[in-house]
């Protein structure tokens, strides 16, 4: 962490987040605070590709903290390369949904003084990592297909180094973390991913399904949700687990410990599977390989102005309507229908 700096993850797609970005920076101007733009994109002469999150926080001179401004889809950006620091994140919401940030752009001077004078909350959530039986790698004739509708992608995710217990932790250990989710989902329509799922390294269930993923708290409530899987407390350590469109007759998600973690394995006749992060293409599974899921060392530090009303946030943004019948009940007599 280098003095006080603001790294700032903008969507400059969305003309809020534009002119709210300039409000950070006149803020950090009348208060001596250096800014440092996090682009994500980095250009070459052939291709367009993105930085991962460790090259992302050394570009941007390891702030002491990450602004995002834009949706959730910017603030998971800024989230993984503010994990790699060790430093916190701040999402300001100018998108449609906003589950993970919470501060408005009216408030930003008010969050940005409340950070600096260390008067505010750190919500600590759990990410996800993961490790494989061999680097992962995207298909060179995959780019401009997978390139359509979603930017440039982000880089295989490169190997770390090797643990001195190599039973501790088989295979390959990936440098990636998921705040949200990490999917694997099958990439030819007409043919269908069939996976091998170990539990506590114990052959639990072989899937033939579109996806299966695997979420954090933080993440059930996005693809896990849309899946038909269960909302869980961001408060808990845990992992959840989540077939999509089965075919087969459990199509139940299963909650687990956080130590438990997840293993699964391409079977030898299936199609090619595609490892998503975050909603982010990271590699493709061939048949035979096998990936492990598990939490992160590392923890998502979001900077919060005020306690966390997940609840009232969850009902609000899902708009869940209460049913008839409870509302009727809810009256009292001299108002109820006669």
């Amino acid at each position: 962490m280098t003095g006080n700096r603001i790294g700032l993850v903008v969507h400059e797609g969305r003309a809020a987040a534009v002119e709210a970005a300039g409000a950070v920076r006149r803020w950090a101007a009348a208060h001596a605070v250096e800014v440092s733009a996090i682009d994500v994109w980095k250009r070459d002469r052939e291709r367009c590709y993105r930085r991962n999150a460790g090259e992302e926080a050394e570009a941007a001179g390891h702030p002491s903290l990450v602004v995002t401004i834009g949706g959730d889809g910017t603030f998971l950006r800024g989230a993984r390369i503010a994990a790699k620091d060790g430093v916190p994140v701040l999402g300001i919401n100018v998108g449609r949904v906003g589950f993970l940030t919470e501060v408005e752009p009216t408030e930003i001077d008010t969050a940005l003084d409340a950070f600096f004078s260390g008067n505010v909350q750190l919500d600590r959530r759990m990410m996800l990592t993961l490790c494989a039986s061999r680097p992962l790698e995207i298909p060179e004739d995959m780019q401009a297909l997978l390139r359509y509708g979603r930017g440039p992608l982000l880089p295989p995710p490169p190997s770390l180094p090797r643990t001195p217990d190599p039973d501790h932790q088989p295979g390959v250990a990936l440098d990636i973390t998921a705040l949200n989710d990490i999917v694997l989902e099958k990439l030819a329509r007409d043919r269908q991913a069939s996976l091998g799922v170990y539990l506590d390294q114990t052959l639990f269930a072989s899937y033939s399904a579109d996806a299966l993923v695997v979420a954090t708290p933080t993440g059930s409530t996005a693809y896990n949700f849309a899946a038909g899987g269960p909302i869980l407390s961001p408060r808990l350590s845990a992992l959840v687990f989540t077939p999509v469109a089965p075919h087969m007759v459990f199509n139940r998600s299963l909650v687990l410990a956080a130590e438990e973690a997840v293993t699964v394995r391409v079977l030898d006749q299936s199609g090619q599977v595609a490892v998503s992060v975050d909603g982010q293409l990271r590699g493709v599974l061939d048949p035979g390989d096998w990936v492990t899921i598990q939490p992160a060392s590392q923890l998502a530090h979001l900077v919060r102005l005020r306690t966390s009303q997940f609840y009232s946030r969850l009902r609000e943004r899902f708009s869940l309507a209460d049913a008839p019948a409870a509302v009727a009940d809810s009256r009292t007599p001299d108002t109820a229908d006669g």
